[in-house]
This record gives C-alpha cells, structure tokens and sequence, in this order.
C-alpha cells in the first residue's frame, strides 16, 4: 500500500487527472492503508511516552495524557484514512492533512508532554527560541505550498511521506513548545508573548490559503482541479483561523491565570508587610 496517495498504476486517479475531484471519487471512504512507515514509530511512540509517564504518574495528569495520545491520534487519522490516502492526489485532502498535523497534532503533543520534561540539549534550545520557531513554522507553511517546492513534493512521493508529514507535527511541536506551556513560573516566555505570537502566525497561514483560494489558474501544472485547489485553500484558510482561534483562547486563558496568580502573589506581600507596620 502506499502511504500518502492514490496509487497512479492501479486507479484512474493519476497525480494529473483533470478529472480529480470530490464528486469523481466515489468509493472514497473505502480506501484505508496501513502505513507502517508511520504506524509503527507511533506505536513505538505511546509505548515509550506510557511506560515514562505510568512510573512517574505524580508528576503527569491523565489530562496530559489525554492531550499525548489524542495527538498521535490524529497524526493516524490523517495518514491511515483515505485523507492520507489521497493527500497526494486531491488537494484538499492534502490540505486537511497539513492543517490537522501543523495546527493541531503538533499543540496536543506539546500538552501532553511531561511538565519535567526540560532538555538541555543545545540544539532544541535553539530551535524552540520563540523568534527562531516563529519563522521555521512560517517557512515551512508558506514554502511548501509555493509552486515550485509543492509540485516537486508531489512528484515525489517518498520525499512527501518520509520528510513533508513528519516535518509538519515536528516543526509545529518545537513551534509550540513555549506557547501552550502551562507552567506559571520558569516560563521561557511570558503569556501575552505567546497570545502575540500566536497571533502573527495567522497572517502567514491566512494569507497562503486566501491566495490559494483565489488564483484563477492552477498554481500546481494542473495536478489538481481549479475547484479542488479553492477548495483546499478555503480550508487552510478558514479552517486555519478557527483553530488559530482556538489556541489563542487557550493561551489567553493561562494568560489570566498567571495574572491571577501574581496578582495573589502582590497581594499576600502587601497583608504581611501591613501586618509587620502593625506590630
């Protein structure tokens, strides 16, 4: 089975068939694959995250959990599922796949990582500084969809399997690392900081699928219809925005939280340093 798209030999949904939309593709639900290639590092994956966070259960919530395990969840969602299937071949579905692993995958992951869990290592700490993570997850989300970057990921397959999918959640994760990082105290960053990041990072993730949706011609040496490249556009676009929303609510709510937090802070100072006046 082939991860990543319609295989070109055994249907009539070649890479650039004309004809490749939602309406022609009538026993779409019917096509699931494997993929071991992901599959298997995703079992491998839960198994070593459970068996770390079972024997330290004190120091991570079931919440986090929930949070870990939904993530890879969705990465098998959008890979074993005919989304996966066809992400190669139908826009859209590519689309829904880039969405749902940069924008959603990726946050899940980063909650349901253990609170203890803080690497020292030289070269993650460079690549989750917040102005350095900013622009990979930028770069990433505007380059591959430029003309020339996307039809050649398309035409080869392999290099949209093993590089273009797992990039997606990767970059998102170190993204997000100091976003949605739920600690109050030895914060990396602080929380309005992160609802302005997370804010900026609608306009370049808007403002691709705005164009997407509204180029008259194919961007793509017509690999896919005019109405499937709208269609996929839309849903970066507005589907985009509405998740951004989302996080940005998340972020917003610990942002309060941490207000509340030092505001009990200043508070408990003020009542001792009255009540040493008093006596």
């Amino acid at each position: 089975m082939v991860l990543g798209g319609a295989p070109r030999k055994e249907t009539n949904l070649g890479l650039r068939s004309p004809s490749m939309n939602m309406d022609h593709v009538t026993s779409f639900w019917s096509h699931w694959q494997l993929a071991p290639a992901i599959t298997i590092p995703l079992l491998l994956c839960e198994y070593l995250y459970l068996r770390a966070t079972l024997s330290h259960a004190e120091e991570n919530s079931p919440r986090q959990r929930r949070y870990f395990l939904s993530g890879l969840l969705t990465i098998a969602l959008v890979v074993c599922t005919p989304i996966g299937f066809y992400s190669a071949t139908l826009f859209w579905c590519h689309m829904i796949q880039h969405v749902t692993l940069m924008m959603v995958t990726g946050p899940l992951l980063v909650l349901g990582t253990p609170t203890s869990f803080r690497p020292k290592n030289k070269v993650f700490t460079v690549v989750t500084h917040p102005i350095l993570s900013w622009l990979i997850y930028a770069s990433v989300m505007i380059g591959v969809h430029l003309p020339g970057p996307h039809v050649f990921i398309m035409e080869h397959p392999w290099i949209h399997n093993y590089v273009e999918v797992p990039l997606y959640f990767i970059v998102a994760y170190l993204f997000y690392f100091n976003l949605l990082d739920r600690k109050h105290t030895n914060r990396r960053i602080t929380p309005a900081f992160s609802v302005i990041s997370l804010f900026l990072m609608m306009v370049p993730e808007t403002l691709t699928g705005f164009f997407i949706y509204i180029s008259p011609n194919s961007l793509y040496n017509d690999m896919f219809t005019l109405n499937d490249q709208r269609r996929g556009g839309s849903i970066m676009w507005s589907g985009g925005m509405i998740i951004d929303a989302i996080w940005m609510a998340f972020a917003v709510h610990h942002w309060l939280k941490n207000e509340e937090r030092i505001s009990a802070v200043v508070d408990a100072e003020i009542a001792k340093s009255q009540l040493e006046e008093i006596e």
